[in-house]
Parts: C-alpha cells; sequence; structure tokens
C-alpha cells in the first residue's frame, strides 16, 4: 500500500508532464503486457509436475514480492492518476483524497480478490483474459 500510495502522488505531482511525453502510453502497455506474461506462465505452470519443484523452491521475499507488485501497479497509477487529477481539476485537497480513497479501495478489493483466487483458481484465468482483452487508449 505504501508503495501504490508512493507512486500515485509521484504521478498525480507530475502528471502533466508524464502525459507530455511520446510514447508513454505504448510503454505503459509493454509493462502491463510484460505482466500478463508472467501471470500466464505462472498460472500455466500450476498443477505440472515440474511445477512441483518449483514449489520447493526458496519463497520469494517480502522485498522481491513488494517489487512485483510495486512494477504491476505503475502501469494501473498512470492510468488511475490522471483521472482522479481531472476529476479533482485544480482542487488539491480533493486530489489528494481522491488518491488516499482510491489506494484505500484498492487494498480492500485486492485482499477480497486474493481470498477469490486462493479459493478458486479458475478465476485467475477470466483475470487474465480480461488483461489481454483490455482495449488500449
Amino acid at each position: 500500500m505504501v508503495g501504490a500510495t508512493v507512486l500515485r502522488i509521484g504521478f498525480a505531482t507530475i502528471t502533466t508532464q508524464l502525459l507530455a511525453i511520446i510514447g508513454l502510453t505504448l510503454a505503459g502497455g509493454l509493462l502491463l503486457l510484460w505482466v500478463a506474461w508472467r501471470m500466464f506462465r505462472e498460472l500455466r505452470a500450476k498443477g505440472r509436475p515440474e511445477h512441483e519443484n518449483v514449489a520447493n523452491a526458496a519463497p520469494k521475499t517480502p522485498a522481491q514480492a513488494m517489487l512485483q507488485i510495486i512494477v504491476a501497479d505503475v502501469p494501473m497509477s498512470l492510468d488511475n492518476v490522471p483521472a482522479v487529477a481531472s476529476a479533482a481539476r485544480d482542487h488539491e485537497v480533493v486530489l489528494w483524497i481522491g488518491l488516499i480513497l482510491s489506494v484505500v479501495l484498492m487494498a480492500a478489493v485486492s485482499n477480497l480478490i486474493a481470498r477469490i483466487l486462493y479459493r478458486y483458481h479458475w478465476v485467475a484465468w477470466i483475470g487474465f483474459v480480461i488483461v489481454l482483452m483490455s482495449p488500449g487508449k
């Protein structure tokens, strides 16, 4: 949550400069594609005999897990921050409240989704298809 908050505040501070950079949307899309590829590899490996060796490997450290989450959050922050900033217009207080609210909602919903994914693994495939079929801007 701290990483997501820092990303959103950082992007909100420089959102107009970021949107002026040519190819930024492409870079965000490529980053999201990389995240989708890693997700596909993990989903495909579940249940295979050779996956058992991976399961017995050393688990990710908390730092590795946080870095992976923050990298996955960058494209979402790039999309979320301009939306909140345009809704807030010139009201900084509304901008900060919107960003804080978006992070809190993201944390609550991601916790719920994690529980669902743990219980019903097939739902991850639906999420993967949604990521692949997301329209570009």
